[in-house]
């Protein structure tokens, strides 16, 4: 597992990285994994997201203590898709935090190329994503978190129940949800992720 933990840090991309396969695909039309059509329309919807919460997600001043207070190096192994709303919500957050502090070393893997990664973080027998793997120095695993924050998690369990499957109407429930919430619950989540094993 620590082999497979830091072969994958090895061949992660950087934010920037990621952003620039983001902007390629988006241009030429594409999207990573199996490309159908609702992917693309997805790859192209999430980069523009991506874009308005890389200039507009802020930090409230009290977490942002937490994370420049860090000490010990950390590195924020993601795995993520570009086709992913989820992942089109949370990397940018990520980002944010980990600028604020020396000691966060944030990386992305593609989901679809990691298969083996990817079976070892399942969420309830699923590839869910983005799965945020918090690792020390030596690989350890610190702490996981995601596909979603809590407070989103329960209201997809919520509509599941009542409805019995995610559809579109859900979808746009859950965007203008991420857009109200401002990365507030993935800020607590990863802040708590942090807490519990420190």
């Amino acid at each position: 597992m620590k082999t497979l933990l830091e072969n994958s840090v090895k061949k992660a991309m950087d934010y920037s990285e990621y952003n620039l396969l983001f902007k390629q695909l988006v241009a030429e039309g594409r999207t990573t994994g199996e490309p159908t059509q609702e992917k693309i329309d997805y790859t192209k919807l999430n980069f523009s997201r991506t874009k308005r919460l890389d200039k507009t997600a802020e930090i409230a001043e009290e977490s942002v203590e937490v994370f420049k207070n860090i000490s010990e190096k950390q590195t924020w192994l993601v795995i993520s898709e570009p086709w992913c709303g989820d992942a089109a919500q949370t990397l940018p957050i990520l980002n944010k935090i980990a600028q604020l502090s020396e000691n966060i070393d944030l990386k992305i893997v593609l989901r679809d190329e990691n298969p083996e990664l990817m079976d070892e973080f399942l969420t309830n027998g699923s590839r869910s994503i983005p799965v945020v793997i918090i690792l020390d120095e030596d690989f350890n695993v610190i702490n996981t978190f995601g596909p979603r924050s809590k407070a989103a998690t329960k209201l997809v369990a919520d509509y599941k129940e009542h409805h019995g499957k995610i559809d579109d109407a859900f979808k746009e429930m859950l965007q203008v949800w991420y857009n109200n919430d401002r990365g507030v619950s993935i800020i607590n989540d990863i802040l708590e992720a942090l807490i519990v094993k420190a």
